[in-house]
């Protein structure tokens, strides 16, 4: 409703498009902030936690107020879900060390004996 109205008026999509282009751009500004601090103060004990199990060093909680502060609530659990992913992805491959090489193991086929 408020989107016709405002079309309406003879202002068009413009405008809006540049607002939310730039509110992207500051919500990824601050994203990537945030997880470069985690990245690079790695060696310090995580304490603050974030959404969806996220763990954090207490020197990222200002980039952290900046990048709940800068993005929507559901795109700030969605970022902080796909680091968890990719960082459980990189440990698997890092840790794998060809555990896993070879082929796999499966199940014999099943046979039926003819009966005399």
């Amino acid at each position: 409703m408020a989107t016709e109205a405002y079309a309406a008026e003879g202002n068009g999509d413009k405008i809006q498009s540049d607002v939310l282009i730039k509110a992207r751009e500051s919500c990824y500004k601050a994203r990537d902030a945030f997880y470069s601090c985690i990245e690079n103060k790695c060696d310090k004990k995580p304490t603050e936690i974030a959404t969806v199990g996220l763990l954090y060093p207490k020197e990222c909680q200002q980039s952290r107020n900046q990048f709940v502060k800068q993005c929507r609530s559901s795109w700030v659990k969605h970022f902080d879900r796909q680091y968890c992913q990719n960082k459980k992805a990189q440990q698997r491959l890092l840790d794998d060390k060809g555990s896993r090489r070879g082929p796999l193991s499966l199940p014999k086929p099943y046979t039926l004996k003819p009966t005399p």
